[in-house]
C-alpha cells in the first residue's frame, strides 16, 4: 500500500478535523474495550457516522479493541466485533490472542491489526500473527530502524505500522501495573492514571544514614518518558518498510491534532524542512526524542518533569465565515487588535489576521473575548474555513548587538531589557525569545524561565550578580552609563526586566 498518515480521533469532531488536515486514516475507540477509557470515544451511532464520513472522502477508520480481556468480556466483545464488521470498519486493533481468535470466527471479513500492546519486536512474532490472519502489525516503539528493516525483509507482505509522534510509556508498549498498583486503575484496560509522570522521592538507608536522591524541590522524575518525534526521519522509516505513520494523542486538543497532522502531512508530501519541524514546537510537549530508532538510547526520560510550553497559544477554532466575518469559538482569551495566525490545510496556512470589529454572538461590540468556548465574530480579509485554527505566537523577536548576543550564545543565563514598548511588556514565563544579531543576522532562541521587574537599571544592578547584568567578573557595574542615556526619571516611566533564560 502507499504511505499512510494515521491520526488519533478522540471523538467525532476530532475525526473530521484530522481528515480535513490531511490524515489518510484515523484510529479510535468505542465506549468499551479500548485503552483510552477517558477519551470521549464513540457511541455506535457516532461510529457509523464517522465511518461513513471517512469513506465518502476516501479515508479509512480503524477501531481499537485492544484491552487484555477477561472471560466476562467476551459476550459483549463478540457482539461488538459483529457490529464493526457490519458498519464497515477498515480494521480492528487487537492485542489479546483470545479476542483475535474470536474476531476471526465471528467477523471473518474484518481486517485485523495487531496493537502495539502485543509487543511485537521480532520477525518470528510478526510471522506468527501473519500466519494467523493479521493484515498489519503495529510495531513496538522499542525497535530500531535496522530491526524494522529486518522484519520487513522477512515478511514483505505484512503491513508495518509505527508511531512517529507523541507521548510514550516508560514500560514495554504500555504493559504496566504501576497505575493498577498505586491508583487501582488498570492501564491494560484503558484506565491508566499515568503515575509515571509524577515526581518521586528516592531514599537510600545505609549504615543508619538516609541519603535522598533529588533533582529539584519536587523530587525526581524517574519514569517520565520524553515525547517521540520522528518528523525528520520519515524517509528512513519508509525505507525500512513502515507503511503507516501513526500519531499518538486520542486525548489531546484540537490544536495538537491539527498541528501534528498538518505538519506530518506536509513533510510526507514535500519533504522535511526546518519550518515544518518548527511547527511541532508550537504545541505543548515534553522534550523530544527519537527513542530507539537509531539503536540503544539512554536519554529517553524527561528528568525535569516539565512540559515545554508551545510557541503558540490556541485562541479559537473557526466555525463559519459569512459576509466577510470569521465566526469562531473561543479557546484562549483575545482582544480587539490582536494579531492571530491561521493554522489551515489550505493556502491560508501561516497567514496572519488582525482582530477587527470584534463582536459577541448577539452582535454586540466586545473588545475583549474572555468567555471560554463562547462564540464571537470579527472582520477578516481571509476566506477562512470551518475547522481552521487561530493561534497567537508567543515568540518575541529582539535584535541584539554582537557582544551580548555572543554571551547568550555561550551560555549566559539571563539578560535585561527596557520595558519601553507593549511587546516587551507582554513577555511571560514560558515564552520563546528569538534574538537576531545585528551585524551577522544570526539567530538563536531561548525560553523564558523567570522574570524580575525593576524600576531603574541601577536598582537592577544592585539586586543581581554583576555577571548577570552583563559585566565580567570583577568589573565594576556602572548604572550611571545607563543614566547618561536615560535619566532615572525617564527610566521610571517604563522600568527594567531581568529575564532568566535557557537556550533551546
Amino acid at each position: 500500500m502507499s504511505l499512510e498518515l494515521l491520526a488519533p480521533a478522540g471523538n467525532l469532531k476530532k475525526l473530521k478535523l484530522a481528515i480535513r488536515f490531511g490524515a489518510d486514516a484515523v484510529y479510535l475507540g468505542g465506549k468499551d474495550f479500548s485503552l483510552r477509557t477517558f477519551a470521549d470515544n464513540f457511541t455506535e451511532k457516532e461510529l457509523e457516522e464517522g465511518i461513513a464520513y471517512a469513506h465518502v472522502r476516501g479515508k479509512r477508520v480503524y477501531v481499537a479493541v485492544n484491552i487484555f480481556a477477561r472471560n466476562a468480556d467476551f459476550p459483549a466483545i463478540e457482539r461488538y466485533l459483529k457490529f464493526l464488521e457490519e458498519a464497515g470498519a477498515d480494521g480492528v486493533l487487537i492485542s489479546d490472542l483470545g479476542v483475535f481468535r474470536l474476531a476471526r470466527r465471528v467477523a471473518p471479513t474484518l481486517p485485523i491489526h495487531i496493537s502495539t500492546q502485543a509487543n511485537t519486536l521480532n520477525a518470528e512474532a510478526a510471522a506468527m500473527w501473519q500466519e494467523l490472519g493479521a493484515r498489519r502489525v503495529v510495531l513496538g516503539r522499542e525497535l530500531s530502524l535496522k530491526e524494522i528493516g529486518e522484519i520487513h525483509r522477512a515478511l514483505p507482505g505484512l503491513e508495518l505500522e509505527a508511531f512517529v509522534h507523541g507521548a510514550m510509556c516508560i514500560s514495554y508498549s504500555g504493559r504496566c501495573y504501576l497505575s493498577d498498583y498505586l491508583e487501582g486503575r488498570s492501564s491494560n484496560r484503558g484506565a491508566c492514571a499515568q503515575p509515571c509522570r509524577d515526581a518521586y522521592e528516592v531514599r537510600r538507608v545505609k549504615g543508619g544514614e538516609v541519603l535522598s536522591l533529588e533533582e529539584d524541590g519536587k523530587g525526581v522524575y524517574l519514569l517520565n518518558s520524553k515525547d517521540l518525534n520522528m518528523a525528520r526521519h520519515l524517509r528512513e522509516l519508509a525505507a525500512a518498510g513502515v507503511c503507516s505513520f501513526k500519531i499518538e494523542g486520542r486525548m489531546k486538543s484540537e490544536s495538537y491534532l491539527a498541528t501534528t497532522v498538518n505538519s506530518y502531512r506536509r513533510i510526507l508530501d514535500m519533504g522535511w524542512s526546518e519550518s515544518l519541524g518548527e511547527e511541532l514546537e508550537s504545541i505543548t510537549h515534553r522534550q523530544y526524542t527519537t527513542a530507539y530508532a537509531f539503536g540503544q538510547n539512554a536519554d529517553t526520560v524527561s528528568s525535569d518533569g516539565s512540559q515545554v510550553a508551545g510557541t503558540c497559544d490556541f485562541i479559537a477554532i473557526v466555525q463559519g465565515f459569512r459576509n466577510g466575518r470569521a465566526e469562531v469559538e473561543m479557546r484562549g482569551r483575545f482582544r480587539e487588535g490582536d494579531v492571530l495566525e491561521v493554522l489551515s490545510p489550505d493556502e491560508n496556512f501561516g497567514k496572519r489576521v488582525t482582530v477587527s470589529d470584534l463582536r459577541s454572538a448577539d452582535g454586540e461590540l466586545c473588545p475583549d473575548a474572555k468567555l471560554v468556548q463562547a462564540k464571537y465574530s470579527f472582520r477578516c480579509p481571509l476566506l477562512l474555513q470551518e475547522g481552521d485554527i487561530l493561534r497567537r505566537r508567543n515568540v518575541h523577536e529582539m535584535m541584539l548587538q554582537p557582544a551580548p548576543f555572543a554571551k547568550i550564545k555561550a551560555g549566559k543565563k539571563s539578560f535585561e531589557i527596557r520595558l519601553n514598548d507593549e511587546k516587551r511588556r507582554a513577555v511571560k514565563v514560558g515564552d520563546v525569545i528569538e534574538f537576531t544579531e545585528t551585524e551577522s543576522g544570526e539567530k538563536l532562541r531561548v525560553r523564558v524561565g523567570s522574570l524580575q521587574t525593576f524600576t531603574t537599571y541601577g536598582e537592577l544592578c544592585r539586586a543581581l550578580p554583576l555577571e548577570q547584568c552583563g559585566y565580567e567578573a570583577g568589573e565594576k557595574a556602572s548604572p550611571h552609563d545607563m543614566d547618561a542615556y536615560y535619566p532615572p526619571e525617564k527610566q521610571k516611566e517604563y522600568g527594567f526586566l531581568a529575564i532568566g533564560i535557557k537556550l533551546i
